[in-house]
C-alpha cells in the first residue's frame, strides 16, 4: 500500500506550524514506503524491533534520524548503538547503564528519553513516579555517554479521550517538574506523547514530539 502523501503533507505542515516534531512510525513497513516519505522531506522515523531497524539502516539514506520507540532489551542495545539517533523507550536504570556502555564503545553520546508509565494498563513499560524520582536523585553524571533529552509516554488504549488527556497532563507535570534540574547530561527539552488516534490532544497538553504511523502508512497488516 503506498503512503498517504496528502495526509503526510497536511500533518507535517500542521506540526511544523506548532513546532512539534513528527516521528513517522515505520515498523513493519518496507524500505520502499519509507523512501517515499523520505522523498517528501521526512527524516525522523520510528522503529520497534532491533533486527528490523538495523536492516533498514543498511538499506536507506544515512541522513535519516532513526528513533527506537519499542521496548529495548539491554542485551540488544549494542546492535543499534552505532547509529541510533534517539532511544525513546528507556524504561529502567539498568537499560540506561547498558546504553551508556555501548555508546562509549562506539565513541558516541546517545540521546535518550525516559519512558514513564502513565497508562492504567499493565502491558505498558516505564518508570513509575517513585522510580523516576529515585533516578533523578541518583548520580546520573556517571553515565557520560548518554544524554537524557526528555520524557516519553503512551496513554491508555481507550475511546475515553478524557482519560487520555489526564494521562498526558500527568506526563507534562512530571516533565515540568524535572525540566528545572541542573544535571549536566539531563536537560529535558523533548516531551514525546501522542500517536495517530490522540496526537492532537497530546499537543494541546504540551507534547512537542508525536509518533504517527497509520495516518501516514495506512493500517498495519
Amino acid at each position: 500500500m503506498p503512503v498517504n502523501s496528502d495526509s503526510y503533507r497536511e500533518i507535517s505542515t500542521e506540526l511544523a506550524n506548532k513546532k512539534v516534531i513528527l516521528v513517522a512510525v515505520s515498523k513493519t513497513k518496507p524500505a520502499e514506503e519509507i523512501l517515499e516519505l523520505y522523498k517528501l522531506g521526512q527524516r525522523d522515523f520510528g522503529e520497534n524491533y532491533v533486527q528490523e531497524l538495523t536492516e533498514k539502516y543498511e538499506q536507506l539514506p544515512k541522513d535519516i534520524r532513526w528513533h527506537f520507540i519499542g521496548h529495548l532489551q539491554s542485551n540488544k542495545a549494542k546492535y543499534i548503538a552505532p547509529f541510533v539517533s534517539l532511544i525513546q523507550g528507556v524504561d529502567s536504570k539498568k537499560l540506561l547503564i547498558e546504553i551508556d556502555k555501548e555508546a562509549k564503545k562506539n565513541n558516541r553520546v546517545i540521546d535518550c528519553l525516559l519512558q514513564i508509565h502513565i497508562a492504567k494498563e499493565e502491558t505498558k513499560f516505564g518508570f513509575d513516579q517513585k522510580e523516576l524520582e529515585d533516578l533523578m536523585n541518583d548520580n546520573l553524571a556517571v553515565c557520560k555517554n548518554v544524554r537524557i533529552k526528555g520524557l516519553m509516554g503512551m496513554a491508555s488504549f481507550t475511546d475515553d479521550m478524557e482519560k487520555v488527556r489526564n494521562e498526558f497532563k500527568l506526563l507534562k507535570s512530571l516533565f515540568d517538574k524535572y525540566s528545572t534540574l541542573s544535571i549536566a547530561n539531563c536537560q529535558l527539552s523533548i516531551l514525546s506523547m501522542g500517536m495517530s488516534a490522540d496526537y492532537k490532544i497530546a499537543i494541546e497538553e504540551g507534547g512537542n514530539m508525536v509518533r504517527i504511523g497509520s495516518l501516514l502508512f495506512g493500517k498495519r497488516e
